[in-house]
């Protein structure tokens, strides 16, 4: 160990794990180190920038030994765009420490035997597979390596991400490798259309300029949907760039813009208009029967952004239940009832619930636009609708799927599961710690009979995990 610069040097530090934030794990000196760019098996000199009593931030000084994981990472804004943070890691690799993550959440937290746990489902595509990318516009553009901000620096208006920890830095987007075109080619098409016209990009800390964020929407159809949020601009400014997005991009859909003056980026309670087209878009999905299922996308709905994952997602959950034709299942946060209405054709009935009313809409529309007659569906607090009077009204569930947020289930909702004891519960999660804290309650009426890992966004710390519950026998 050396000081340098009034930081701390270790030499020769073994990075043996990597973290949610994409930082490797090293140990020495009774110091845990998360180390930036760093991969399990590399072997580096790294100086510590932050340090804590227990931890430290540090970075590579030195790269002396490669890990066998390491790739070069092909995005020229890795390393300073909050996304894709596993890029210098192999996919193999990728799969292997998510696969970990999911083991270790549930064997530690969830107290669980994972020796049965099936292997990761991969991505079939690692690059341009994300259906949705939403953009930030800003006059305060993050200044890259070797930029030098004065007063005369021009053209500090970007249209991108948000920098990590800077909620008014925005990185200025070049290409983005998670959504297929033509979404860099509308992008960088807006953006330079707006900075000749001069209108003005939003600025987050003092709620002024015109525009505010931009929102593309593909799907499988090859339907495209795009948004312009607006702050305060002119109506010439709106017809402008409207008109000149149509004439450009004749293949959008659905083209869509919205007035939000508030001080956060919602648009759940904004006005929608519709410039031209429908306010939606399709997605399409075979369900178990071979029927096609179509959803109807809008501007505010919630759709899984991995097309071709979301229909691997839904297979497992369907396949774990095991349907013979004759359950009554209740699908928990249901969302736009995407799988309600992928599983309705191989059930007797379903009946959803979800806590946003505007979805609740949309998985009604969904229902009815396919025929699909054997759904219900109910808004509200799930803790405060799935009560002993609702089971009573609609019965006892064969059942139950649940897909709750990342916060996981509350107390109250897994209490009453315990309760219903339906004989199958199918567990959804994109959070495995909270999953595996659920399941530790769970599993006092229940036995986890199978665990699959799924890979829905490659080249990021994130894993979506299926688990199978069985009610255990009386004895």
């Amino acid at each position: 160990m050396n000081k340098a610069a009034n930081n701390l040097v270790f030499e020769n530090v073994e990075i043996i794990d990597i973290a949610e934030e994409g930082k490797g794990v090293g140990k020495t000196d009774n110091l845990v180190l998360f180390v930036d760019k760093a991969v399990p098996g590399d072997v580096a000199d790294v100086q510590v920038y932050r340090k804590k009593k227990n931890f430290g931030e540090a970075k590579i000084a030195q790269l002396k030994k490669p890990s066998v994981y390491r790739t070069q990472a092909f995005c020229e804004h890795f390393g300073t765009c909050g996304g894709c943070k596993w890029q210098h890691m192999t996919y193999e690799a990728q799969l292997k420490f998510k696969q970990k993550t999911v083991e270790g959440a549930l064997s530690h937290l969830g107290k669980i035997d994972v020796s049965g746990i099936l292997p990761i489902v991969a991505s079939p595509v690692d690059r341009y597979y994300r259906n949705k990318l939403e953009f930030t516009f800003s006059n305060k553009r993050w200044l890259n390596d070797g930029e030098n901000r004065t007063d005369e620096t021009p053209d500090m208006d970007a249209l991108g991400f948000h920098i990590p920890g800077r909620f008014d830095k925005i990185l200025d987007i070049h290409h983005c490798y998670l959504q297929a075109d033509p979404s860099n080619e509308i992008r960088d098409k807006i953006r330079a259309y707006a900075k000749q016209q001069g209108i003005s990009f939003y600025d987050l800390k003092h709620h002024a300029g015109a525009l505010r964020n931009l929102i593309i929407r593909t799907s499988s159809t090859g339907e495209l949907m795009v948004i312009v949020i607006f702050a305060y601009p002119s109506k010439a400014e709106i017809k402008g760039l409207m008109d000149f997005i149509d004439q450009n991009f004749p293949r959008i859909t659905s083209l869509l813009y919205i007035v939000n003056q508030k001080k956060n980026d919602t648009i759940f309670d904004q006005e929608v208009t519709a410039w031209r087209g429908p306010e939606y878009i399709y997605e399409e999905m075979i369900d178990g029967n071979g029927k096609t299922v179509r959803f109807r996308i809008g501007p505010k709905s919630f759709y899984q952004t991995n097309s071709q994952q979301a229909l691997k997602l839904y297979q497992i959950a369907r396949d774990f239940a095991g349907f013979k034709g004759d359950e009554l299942v209740y699908d928990l946060y249901t969302g736009a009832g995407t799988i309600a209405n992928f599983i309705a054709g191989q059930v007797k009935e379903v009946v959803g619930v979800e806590y946003v009313p505007s979805a609740i809409e949309d998985a009604k529309i969904n229902s009815n636009i396919n025929n699909i007659t054997n759904t219900k569906f109910y808004a509200g607090d799930m803790k405060d609708v799935l009560n002993a009077e609702f089971v009573a009204e609609h019965g006892k569930p064969d059942v139950i799927i649940t897909d709750p947020p990342r916060a996981g289930m509350h107390p109250d909702v897994v209490n009453r599961l315990m309760e219903i004891e339906a004989e199958k519960i199918v567990y959804v999660s994109c959070n495995p710690a909270t999953q595996a804290r659920d399941l530790l309650v769970l599993k006092e009426k229940y036995d986890l009979e199978k665990i699959q890992p799924v890979d829905m966004f490659p080249h990021t710390q994130h894993v979506e995990n299926v688990v199978l519950l069985k009610k255990k026998s009386e004895v």
